[in-house]
């Protein structure tokens, strides 16, 4: 076994920042997260995870057993504003355009934001995590308001979260789990964190060219065919195909919403990395 080393040039990691806060309502019909909304102005996530106490046995005058208790999630998020979907999670109604009553239902919902991570030679561009977490409730926040002065600040809300945990196929109950980028090193592994990203954050719709093989005697204005000029696609004027051309045929992919997969869907996307 080689002699440990400490301190090796970039090995220097810290976590740090929060940022593409999701929140995702649960859809109590379908049993899922659908359609996520994007959440402006987090200023920070604390987790506080909690139980998990102690509770010492003893006989033949020793200790002899350490059994823990069952761990609770619980987080607190701080923001200067938040989507109005959000105000509804929170125990808010809407019954008439532009007035707003409180003390209604609570409802569950999940949560996902980004973290930086980072070393002593890419700094902060050396990866990032995402934090996926299910089942959570919001408790009532604190409002303060303060006379406008000569030392101006924005309210800044929190939010006090519990969680209650989801199921993993061969696993104990968890309410979050974290994804780590700098695990996806090769094109096929990153390819599977786009993938959950275009998940988690949705994607817009997008046209792709993808390049053709022509028989021959195709003609390419009524096949739609396009031709590059640059980095530009456009439409074929060619009514016969020209051997010293390349053609691309256009799709154009649907734009999706964002969600939030549950663990065993985020295992099977993400399956096999680095293998």
């Amino acid at each position: 076994m080689a002699k440990l080393l400490w301190d090796q040039t970039a090995e220097h990691f810290y976590e740090t920042g929060d940022d593409r806060a999701v929140v995702y309502p649960y859809n109590s019909t379908s049993k899922a997260y659908n359609k996520g909304y994007a959440w402006n102005g987090v200023t920070g996530v604390t987790e506080s995870p909690s139980g998990a106490d102690e509770t010492a046995l003893y006989a033949d005058n020793i200790k002899y057993l350490s059994l823990r208790s069952a761990e609770e999630f619980g987080m607190t998020v701080t923001a200067y504003t938040y989507p109005d979907e959000f105000a509804e999670l929170d125990g808010s109604a809407f019954p008439v355009k532009g007035v707003r009553i409180y003390q209604q239902a609570r409802k569950t919902f999940g949560f996902s934001y980004r973290s930086i991570v980072g070393n002593d030679t890419d700094a902060n561009d050396y990866g990032y995590k995402l934090h996926l977490i299910y089942g959570l409730t919001a408790s009532p926040s604190e409002r303060g308001y303060s006379t406008v002065n000569d030392s101006p600040e924005a309210i800044e809300f929190s939010w006090e979260m519990t969680g209650v945990p989801v199921a993993i196929t061969g696993y104990k109950n968890s309410c979050m789990l974290t994804v780590d980028s700098t695990a996806f090193t090769s094109t096929e592994d990153k390819a599977k964190l786009t993938a959950l990203e275009n998940i988690l954050w949705g994607t817009d719709e997008e046209d792709v060219y993808t390049e053709v093989t022509p028989a021959g005697s195709e003609n390419p204005v009524t096949k739609n065919w396009y031709e590059k000029t640059g980095n530009v696609y456009v439409l074929s004027a060619d009514t016969t195909v020209d051997s010293q051309k390349t053609y691309y045929a256009k799709t154009t992919t649907t734009a999706t919403d964002a969600r939030l997969p549950l663990p065993d869907e985020v295992f099977t996307i993400l399956g096999g990395i680095g293998g």
